[in-house]
């Protein structure tokens, strides 16, 4: 079956391999590319998308659409994951422990730890809202919250909802420590002890072992770089599920984003199973694209999304301030709420509530997204000159990660021993997985401010990655 999209990204993909089109060109947008083929929007988008997918154009934020660089060009895509289709129910607990001791030390380069450095936030406005909040709040923040959280963050978080077309109220959104907390919530509120839940591979080490812990039995399901997980693998396997966790919008750690339409086939596929399905969007509003994605709960007509995120990636890591739109499950995640948290921080909640009333948020979102997509090519650069031939990346369409792929027989955790006695520490890709896959990847933050000394420790990583090669 030949589809419009793929005929119009074949057409773009010629004259790109001609040199009609040339890296540094501009595209045509989105809306141009609608009139001269007589498409959608999604159409159009999907088209981009192929030719993202082989690293022929990037995108810009504020910008648009144009044809990749050099270095960028020769370093192609990580294969799509092939995990078994058999649930698994244990972890490499030793890696991982090892490699999140790292966080917070000032004398490493921490390509681990998959948040943006305190000098990527407004640090300095934070702690006026916090001051404020303290001003404002009744008894300084001192009494307890509702149990549903903070009023202001709920009804600024709803409003915001109307970006992603998620048309929430305030009504609809309960307050978390963060975003790990929310998932915490939603995996106890969903499931029992040898339940199954289906998540995609690779997949946040948080999320595997928060499952593990809960007793849950993980599936990972095959996952594209670009596109995320495959629709027709999760068809096979569906009767084996209770519930579903994913990242949608800019997956940890590939960085892929779902074409709306898989997003609609998700939903309705889960719906029509009654399989609850568990979006983390924390990661949203990190796109490097014109406009921000929309979300599996867009298409939620029962209630069966619970859509979880936060200020984890974007604004305030160690502010722990997160939400759960829970949809048909409200009452009993309340419940849960009520005896595993009673109330969140009042003082936080209202300050960062604060900031997404005042318009600060969207200026500090544009000069983190411009920042992150510049780190990107900053990387994809670095690695094309300086790491092993047979490198892949993974084309991040947002989010604050990149996926490396080394040839078949590196062992990243070897890598990450070498590395650290240089003061580099990695993620190794085995992290990111309960089975036997991924030894030869590993996750890099793009959240770290370029400079002369972060490129250097890139190269040395990419030197010692070589001495593994050889």
């Amino acid at each position: 079956m030949r589809y419009l999209y793929a005929d119009i990204a074949r057409g773009l993909a010629i004259q790109i391999r001609n040199g009609v089109l040339k890296p540094g060109d501009r595209l045509p947008s989105v809306r141009m590319l609608c009139q001269q083929h007589g498409i959608s929007m999604n159409t159009a988008k999907r088209a981009f998308l192929e030719l993202e997918a082989q690293s022929l154009v990037e995108s810009r934020p504020q910008s648009g659409y144009f044809v990749s660089r050099p270095a960028s060009l020769k370093l192609p895509l990580p294969e799509t994951s092939k995990p078994s289709s058999r649930p698994t129910d244990s972890g490499p607990e030793e890696l991982i422990s090892k490699v999140y001791a790292n966080m917070g030390r000032k004398d490493l380069t921490l390509f681990s730890i998959g948040v943006p450095s305190g000098n990527l936030l407004p640090t300095a406005r934070l702690q006026k809202e916090i001051i404020q909040a303290a001003r404002e709040l009744e008894a300084a923040g001192a009494e307890l919250e509702p149990i549903e959280g903070n009023v202001k963050l709920r009804r600024m978080v709803a409003q915001r909802s109307l970006l992603w077309g998620g048309n929430l109220s305030e009504d609809d959104l309960i307050s978390t420590n963060g975003s790990m907390n929310a998932l915490s919530f939603s995996l106890m509120t969903l499931g029992k002890p040898g339940d199954t839940i289906g998540v995609e591979s690779p997949c946040y080490p948080g999320i595997l072992q928060l499952a593990l812990s809960l007793g849950y039995k993980v599936l990972e399901l095959p996952t594209h770089p670009v596109t995320g997980i495959e629709i027709d693998a999760l068809k096979k396997v569906i009767h084996k599920l209770q519930v579903c966790l994913l990242i949608p919008n800019f997956n940890a750690p590939l960085g892929s984003c779902m074409p709306d339409e898989h997003k609609k086939e998700v939903v309705a596929l889960l719906a029509r199973h009654g399989i609850p399905l568990i979006e983390d969007d924390t990661y949203g509003d990190l796109y490097f694209g014109l406009q921000r994605p929309t979300c599996c709960k867009s298409y939620d007509e029962e209630g069966n999304v619970l859509w979880c995120s936060a200020v984890s990636k974007t604004l305030a890591p160690g502010y722990r301030v997160g939400w759960i739109a829970p949809g048909r499950f409200r009452q009993p995640l309340l419940k849960m709420k009520l005896v595993h948290l009673t109330s969140s921080p009042a003082v936080l909640q209202e300050a960062v509530g604060s900031f997404l009333k005042n318009g600060r948020y969207d200026s500090h979102l544009r000069t983190l997204r411009r920042t992150l997509q510049e780190n990107y090519r900053h990387y994809a650069r670095v690695i094309g000159q300086h790491f092993p031939e047979g490198t892949r990346i993974s084309r991040p369409q947002g989010g604050i990660s990149l996926w490396v792929e080394l040839e078949k027989g590196t062992d990243t955790a070897a890598l990450y021993d070498l590395a650290i006695r240089q003061r580099i520490s990695i993620a190794p890709g085995r992290m990111f997985t309960l089975q036997n896959q991924f030894e030869n990847c590993m996750r890099l933050t793009l959240g770290l401010p370029w400079s002369d000394e972060l490129e250097t420790q890139l190269i040395r990583l990419g030197k010692l990655a070589g001495s593994l090669t050889r």
